[in-house]
């Protein structure tokens, strides 16, 4: 040990040495962040600016020479930002609760964890408390790889002032949890209902006699698994720590690649960040060529679509409203143009947002 000790301790030395320079390096950057605050608040600027800290994650990612994976070293810069924005505000973010969820994973990785993060019972929850202000933003489930769009989010979307601000990523990782760590006297599993979806085969395979429950989330699955030996649940490796529940069996997901998508919602607008997306609900009147039309500026324009979704209208009978995603923020000359020849199409039309790419 001895002979390793002073092998290492130059080694040791250079590290503590290059600790102390970062940490000095850091509170200068803080420093910086808080004057920045200052001159935020004396113009009347939104402490939070998703287009500036997309920008530098990406600078971040594209001088990264390694040996640090992009995605760490983005993640560390990412709690950076956030602690550095919390010497101007601590902002508040409402997620799709309890404790554990992906949302709230979700809610991490957009603003890192210098924030107030207020957990919420239900999407509509999520949606009241940003637009009365008691949370600042919100951060709601929008798609998921494996079972579609999550339909409540795009419904309350229609009547809701919220704009999007940003969006978010995960890579969803479901989990068998239960009181015991094991599955003797287990009589059912419960989860929120799309991750049931999500691992059907799994469980159809592997546990084909339990009754399958659906909850408001999977962390809530969890509450309950801890309360209760017959109850297995779903979820998070997050929400079994936080519920102290042993995991049975991991990554129960049928496809490997299960993401969701989610969206950061707010009252701001996002300015151009160099690599942004638009989304927009929009409807036409059902008559013959009217989709065509709505479609045809963008072409004409080369906007291009990554997402074209139909929710029934519920004001009458085989009417629908659009949802659409298009590349390109609506500050762009050519995605202005599209959008303004769009709306003369259509009976009804309102941009969501434009925001930066995840």
């Amino acid at each position: 040990m001895a002979d390793i000790d002073a092998q290492l301790k130059p080694l040791r030395d250079q590290i503590d040495a290059l600790d102390e320079e970062i940490i000095r390096l850091l509170s200068q950057r803080a420093g910086l962040a808080h004057e920045v605050g200052v001159i935020k608040r004396e113009q009347g600027v939104p402490v939070f600016r998703p287009e500036r800290e997309a920008q530098i994650l990406r600078h971040v990612g594209q001088k990264n020479s390694g040996p640090i994976r992009d995605e760490d070293l983005r993640a560390i810069y990412r709690e950076i930002i956030s602690a550095c924005r919390a010497t101007e505000k601590v902002m508040s973010v409402a997620f799709l609760g309890p404790v554990g969820t992906f949302s709230e994973a979700a809610t991490y990785q957009a603003f890192g964890h210098g924030i107030e993060a207020v957990p919420c019972v239900s999407i509509d929850e999520v949606f009241r408390a940003t637009e009365a202000g008691t949370a600042e933003f919100g951060v709601v489930p929008v798609e998921n790889s494996t079972e579609g769009v999550v339909n409540r989010t795009l419904d309350l979307f229609l009547n809701s002032p919220l704009k999007i601000s940003n969006e978010i990523t995960i890579p969803v990782h479901h989990n068998l949890m239960t009181q015991s760590g094991t599955m003797e006297q287990v009589t059912q599993v419960c989860a929120h209902a799309q991750a049931l979806a999500q691992c059907a085969h799994w469980l159809a395979t592997h546990y084909p006699g339990l009754e399958r429950v659906a909850v408001a989330s999977n962390a809530e699955a969890a509450r309950l698994a801890g309360l209760d030996g017959t109850i297995a649940a779903i979820a998070s490796e997050a929400a079994a720590a936080h519920y102290q529940l042993p995991i049975v069996a991991r990554h129960i997901e049928d496809d490997p690649r299960n993401t969701t998508r989610f969206a950061v919602i707010g009252s701001q607008d996002t300015q151009p960040s160099g690599k942004d997306q638009t989304s927009l609900v929009v409807s036409v009147p059902n008559i013959a060529g009217s989709v065509y039309k709505m479609l045809e500026p963008l072409s004409r324009h080369g906007v291009s679509m990554t997402r074209f979704e139909s929710r029934p209208s519920r004001t009458g009978v085989w009417t629908y409203y659009f949802y659409v995603d298009l590349e390109g923020h609506q500050l762009e000359t050519h995605v202005a143009a599209a959008l303004n020849e769009l709306r003369a199409h259509c009976g009804f039309f309102k941009v969501l947002g434009s925001y930066p790419l995840a």
